[in-house]
């Protein structure tokens, strides 16, 4: 898989790139591993419903062809987003997210962070008392919210076109979070979103880029 660093740049720009490169791709096309940052932006998944941003302000709000509902993304925040070819891989569309997530994971405890999956729920999420405790999720503390007591740090949509794959997932770092306080992020009315930083990690965004970049080459292969 070849890994690009393409640095801060706008999101309908990379977001029109991945379509390109997606519609252009043959079946000898090579993986690419796309990573970046980007202007503050809200994008809407397929799903994404216009009640979930509250007030968007001078931040654009953008419709892509992505699964999920509304997130976040801007400055601080590493975004990834493999372009693989599931068929050549060998795998399907919920093995593929499974590893996404799992690369995410990994690389919290790299930091010696505890990513936690949220059932029904993609993305990873962390004990925002305790990021560091290695104790299993054994269910909602609150019957009913399941995000009770949890902080999301890592969001995920893809998209999947003739079995190749775009889109990806994004990792908060150190960022202004405020900007997720207008949305129900992820759809999830009251989640609360975190980054790296503010659990007491205070690496930098190229650090936590290439320990993701490794993760997610190690776990994609075939």
């Amino acid at each position: 898989m070849l890994v690009k660093n393409l640095g801060r740049v706008p999101y309908l720009e990379t977001y029109q790139a991945m379509q390109d490169f997606s519609a252009q791709r043959t079946a000898e096309t090579a993986d690419e591993l796309w990573l970046c940052q980007h202007e503050p932006v809200f994008t809407q998944g397929l799903a994404g419903s216009a009640s979930h941003v509250f007030h968007a302000g001078a931040i654009p709000v953008i419709q892509t062809n992505r699964g999920g509902q509304v997130t976040y993304h801007g400055p601080g925040q590493v975004m990834a987003y493999p372009m693989l070819n599931l068929q050549r891989a060998g795998y399907f569309v919920k093995e593929y997210v499974y590893r996404l997530e799992e690369s995410v994971i990994r690389t919290l405890a790299h930091f010696g962070v505890t990513g936690h999956r949220v059932a029904n729920a993609p993305g990873i999420y962390v004990r925002m008392a305790d990021p560091f405790a290695h104790a299993a999720l054994t269910g909602p503390t609150v019957p009913g919210d399941p995000f009770k007591g949890l902080g999301k740090i890592s969001a995920l949509g893809i998209k999947v076109s003739r079995h190749c794959s775009y889109h990806g997932l994004a990792l908060n770092v150190k960022m202004d979070l405020q900007p997720f306080e207008r949305i129900n992020p992820c759809g999830y009315a009251g989640l609360q979103s975190i980054d790296l930083f503010t659990i007491g990690i205070n690496t930098t965004w190229e650090e936590a880029a290439d320990v993701l970049a490794h993760k997610l080459t190690a776990l994609l292969a075939p």
